[in-house]
């Protein structure tokens, strides 16, 4: 391996390296969310579902994310048609898009739940996505596919418990029944804890609170993370702990690096210097264009065209 160190967002994910044939180690490094801790005022809360049929005193449950049949809405879908035949009242909110939303609608109408759930675009704004977080009871994250679950730290972040697959990645430093609810892989357990859990608002608030305080990240915290992390490598490198290594790949990091940064330099350039800049490369461009058709230049003066040309940029940097 090329890396002195492999980090993965969860330890799944490094076990899903490790069954694609890594055997090395890795350190867990979670990634934050942005979204702040705590809830906002009611007022923000409660104009966020003005316009849909979202009784206060009806239980509300939510799913942020991609439509894909492989984050569970299956058996979100079917636990609810359970619920619904057994005359539980409740609300479900989906909002996101993805390939399967076309199914997935299609899916909940054949189920007859079209009264009791609803589909909401993907929203970019993240304090009307906090706003959902804090007017949800239950956010449903039934997904055994998704390496981190960083709608599960979000949810967290505004104090709402989430109800995950045991074992599965999202659930990850999570408790079951004091900072999360644990299910199986499927709609009956899914049911069956909502049966449980619908009527006692209380508890899930509770375990919410504790989600707050237990899994939360923010993002500054997560990149202090890393920034510790990175100065014991810079450390280890410094004392010659790591293997020598000299592989192409340096060599190709390290020019693209370069690339990118002359690139960002010159963008940062006023337009009208810019402008000079594209002038001498155009011109640049045409006469080795002429060189090619008329095959006169030798590599010796082609070399000491593009020094020039290095210069040229070189006035503007």
């Amino acid at each position: 391996s090329a890396c002195d160190e492999v980090w993965t967002v969860s330890r799944g994910a490094g076990e899903n390296l490790r069954s694609l044939g890594y055997q090395g180690e890795y350190i867990v490094m979670p990634n934050g969310v942005d979204i702040p801790a705590g809830r906002l005022p009611e007022e923000a809360v409660r104009a966020v579902s003005e316009g849909l049929d979202l009784p206060e005193d009806v239980p509300l449950l939510l799913f942020v994310g991609r439509m894909m049949w492989y984050k569970g809405l299956r058996i979100i879908l079917d636990a609810l048609k359970q619920l619904k035949g057994e005359g539980q009242d409740f609300r479900m909110v989906f909002i996101g898009k993805g390939t399967d939303g076309e199914a997935v609608r299609a899916y909940a109408e054949e189920l007859c739940l079209g009264d009791k759930v609803f589909f909401l675009p993907p929203c970019y704004d993240r304090e009307i996505i906090r706003a959902w977080y804090c007017r949800a009871d239950l956010f449903l994250f039934p997904s055994t596919f998704d390496t981190n679950g960083l709608v599960v730290r979000e949810a967290a972040a505004c104090g709402l418990a989430s109800v995950l697959v045991a074992g599965s990645c999202a659930a990850e430093d999570v408790t079951d029944g004091r900072s999360g609810f644990f299910i199986e892989e499927n709609a009956a357990s899914m049911a069956a804890m909502l049966r449980r859990l619908l009527p006692r608002r209380e508890l899930t608030r509770q375990v919410g609170e504790n989600a707050r305080r237990e899994i939360y990240i923010s993002w500054d915290t997560s990149v202090a993370n890393a920034c510790r992390r990175y100065e014991v490598v810079l450390d280890n490198f410094r004392r010659g702990i790591y293997p020598a290594r000299d592989t192409w790949v340096d060599e190709l990091l390290l020019g693209t690096a370069e690339s990118l940064d002359a690139i960002n330099r010159l963008r940062a350039i006023p337009q009208q210097l810019r402008a000079a800049v594209g002038e001498d490369v155009r011109q640049w461009q045409d006469e080795i264009q002429e060189d090619r058709l008329n095959a006169r230049e030798d590599r010796q003066k082609l070399q000491e065209k593009l020094s020039r040309l290095r210069q040229r940029i070189d006035r503007y940097l």
